[in-house]
C-alpha cells in the first residue's frame, strides 16, 4: 500500500483488516486527535502527534508478537476507517473498535467480520467488551449475544463489561 497520498475520503472496495503498520502515522494521529474520540474513550488523554502514533503502533505490534493476535487497521480500498481487534487482558480476549467519526455507521459490519474471526479461532472461547458508562446504545451488543457481566475499573476508570461466547 502506498503512502499518505493513497488515503482517500470516499473508500470503495471490500472491507479488509490490515496491520496498523500499513497506516501512515499522521493518519492515526489525525484520527485520534479528533475531539469526538475522547467522548467515549476515557483513557484517551492528551494530544496525538506522529510520535504518539508510532508508539501506539509499536505497542500494538508487541501484542502481535507476544500473543499472535492484536489490533488491525480497518480499511475499505485504501481508505483508513479506524482500528481495533483483540487484545489479551489476562486470560481474556478483549475486543475494541475505534472508528473515525465519519465511519461510525460501519461498526456493525466490522464487528461482525471480527467476531467471525474469533469464532473460527480456537484460542478465543469468548470475547469481552469494555465500554464506558457514557455509551448509551448497547442494543448492538445484545443483538450479537453479549451479556453484561458487571462493571470493572481499568486504569482508574469505570467500564461496563460484557461477554460474548464464541465457541
Amino acid at each position: 500500500m502506498g503512502g499518505a497520498a493513497a488515503y482517500t475520503e470516499n473508500g470503495t472496495g471490500p472491507l479488509r483488516f490490515a496491520r496498523l503498520t500499513e497506516v501512515p502515522p499522521q493518519e492515526l494521529a489525525r484520527h485520534m486527535s479528533d475531539p469526538r474520540m475522547a467522548d467515549h474513550m476515557p483513557l484517551l488523554t492528551g494530544s496525538w502527534d506522529e510520535a504518539a502514533a508510532r508508539e501506539f503502533v509499536a505497542a500494538k505490534e508487541a501484542c502481535w508478537q507476544r500473543d499472535g493476535l492484536g489490533h488491525w487497521a480497518f480499511l475499505r480500498g485504501d481508505t483508513y476507517l479506524g482500528w481495533g481487534g483483540f487484545q489479551k487482558e489476562g486470560e481474556e480476549w478483549d475486543f475494541g473498535l475505534v472508528l473515525r467519526a465519519d465511519c461510525f455507521g460501519l461498526g456493525p459490519a466490522i464487528a461482525r467480520k471480527a467476531l467471525e474471526f474469533a469464532r473460527a479461532d480456537a484460542r478465543i472461547p469468548y470475547v469481552t467488551f469494555l465500554l464506558p458508562p457514557t455509551r448509551r446504545h448497547l442494543r448492538p451488543l445484545a443483538r450479537v449475544g453479549a451479556v453484561q457481566t458487571g462493571e470493572v475499573q481499568y486504569e482508574g476508570r469505570r467500564f461496563l463489561k460484557f461477554r460474548l461466547e464464541t465457541g
